[in-house]
């Protein structure tokens, strides 16, 4: 009976086996006045025993918890779950070659019905496999970096994916997209775009805010998109591909220094901050919507500089902030301090002095906003003045993550307290715009 009804045991084994029902078979339970009707599908070894996985006929599933008045009733033979291996593909003539590299997140998983977790699932005959118009699009190449969550990706994670992207780069492939969680891509966008400099193809990153087996999911047409990007696009920079908007029409390909994450699950939760989009891709194909951007050259040689330094800190001001947090950062011998301030770069006077033993103590010190749009002017008010004539360098309209990310690659690259400064003001990457947008936000 095992083998019929996976992951089910006990109470809910024997509930299974006195209706007549297997895996795969179309069911009605009726509970406490109501009915549900869907699939029966498989349960994790791990799982408790009283509960039932339905799939509903709109795609979602859901648990039903066994009471003593709970009726199962078999009302049909659905298909049986099964997985076949993914077939070989067969090289086309004529597409583009990308290298997909995977670190982890939603888009690179799925389910283990044995222990309810998800896995890697990342070969190329597995992504042709669970999207088929993968295969008319690019031959791929597909490699497992990491399996992690994106909050446990950090500066060593940036280097080797750096590093085994610019392999991929030099072995002649047309682009490479990397599949990232989306919590801190971000962070990870940044870091590639300082680490990977003149670029002769594409870098994509792309992740999916709804899980592939759910109906809403956004992972098929953010990585389709990413892939298209990747082996066929005009510009050459790194870039973050999401959805442009609720509906599944069109994808947006942000620069890499100048995105954020500005919502925790809606599908376009990724937007460009004081800059337009990179691009945008839809079924008429992809749209140029930056003016100035970085062009696609094959026989451009890519400059790697994947190093990083973490012993530097993002300070967010908040009222009642404790002098006593910047010593303490300075004692344990952080070089750099990004400062989150107020409005056009304020702190509070009370922190001009540990501010000002940090900068003596040769931290190098620079001043962002915690507004999102807008930039940096110091020059308006006393408190930014005093800031500016004690050292703290203003970094224009450069978000905080990417400013903190710069200055871990910054030091990475020298000791020199004077060629930090000089590199973070330094545009690099498009992390500064000369001036700011009119409107800020983009529609």
């Amino acid at each position: 009976m095992e083998a019929k009804l996976p992951g089910y045991r006990g109470l809910s084994l024997k509930a299974l086996g006195e209706a007549g029902v297997e895996v795969g078979d179309v069911v009605r339970i009726v509970k406490d006045g109501s009915e549900y009707e869907g699939t029966l599908m498989p349960r994790y070894e791990l799982a408790d025993d009283h509960h039932l996985v339905v799939k509903l006929r709109n795609g979602y599933n859901i648990g039903v918890e066994l009471t003593p008045g709970t009726r199962i009733v078999r009302i049909g033979v659905g298909s049986k779950p099964t997985f076949a291996a993914a077939p070989s593909l067969q090289e086309r003539p004529g597409l583009s070659r990308v290298a997909v590299l995977s670190t982890g997140g939603t888009i690179a998983s799925r389910v283990d019905y044995r222990t309810g977790a998800v896995y890697p699932a990342l070969s190329a005959s597995e992504l042709s496999n669970a999207i088929p118009e993968l295969s008319g699009i690019a031959l791929i190449e597909a490699e497992i970096l990491y399996s992690l969550f994106s909050e446990n990706i950090h500066a060593p994670h940036w280097s080797r994916i750096a590093q085994r992207t610019a392999e991929y780069v030099e072995r002649g492939v047309d682009g490479v997209v990397i599949c990232h969680g989306t919590d801190t891509m971000g962070y990870t966008a940044a870091a590639l775009s300082f680490a990977l400099q003149d670029l002769p193809v594409p870098v994509v990153l792309v992740g999916a805010q709804r899980s592939s087996d759910r109906p809403s999911s956004d992972a098929a047409l953010n990585l389709i998109g990413a892939v298209k990007a990747a082996g066929t696009a005009p510009f050459a920079e790194v870039t973050l591909c999401m959805h442009q908007g609720i509906s599944d029409k069109t994808v947006v390909l942000h620069r890499g220094t100048k995105v954020r994450k500005c919502h925790t699950s809606r599908r376009d939760a990724f937007k460009s901050v004081n800059s337009p989009p990179l691009a945008k891709l839809d079924s008429h194909g992809l749209t140029m919507t930056a003016e100035e951007y970085r062009k696609r050259d094959p026989g451009r040689r890519l400059v790697l500089k994947p190093s990083f330094d973490e012993r530097v800190s993002l300070i967010k001001f908040y009222p009642g902030f404790k002098a006593e947090l910047i010593d303490f950062l300075v004692r344990g011998g952080c070089r750099g301090l990004v400062l989150e301030g107020t409005g056009l770069g304020h702190f509070s006077e009370a922190l001009e002095e540990p501010i000002g033993r940090a900068i003596e103590s040769g931290v190098l010190v620079a001043m962002t906003s915690q507004c999102i749009w807008g930039r940096v002017n110091m020059n308006v008010y006393n408190t930014g003045r005093d800031l500016l004539a004690m050292g703290v360098i203003p970094l224009a309209d450069m978000l905080p993550e990417t400013a903190l990310v710069k200055m871990m690659w910054v030091y990475g690259q020298t000791q020199g307290l004077e060629e930090a400064r000089r590199l973070m003001l330094t545009n690099i990457a498009g992390e500064m715009s000369p001036r700011s947008l009119i409107k800020g936000v983009e529609e």
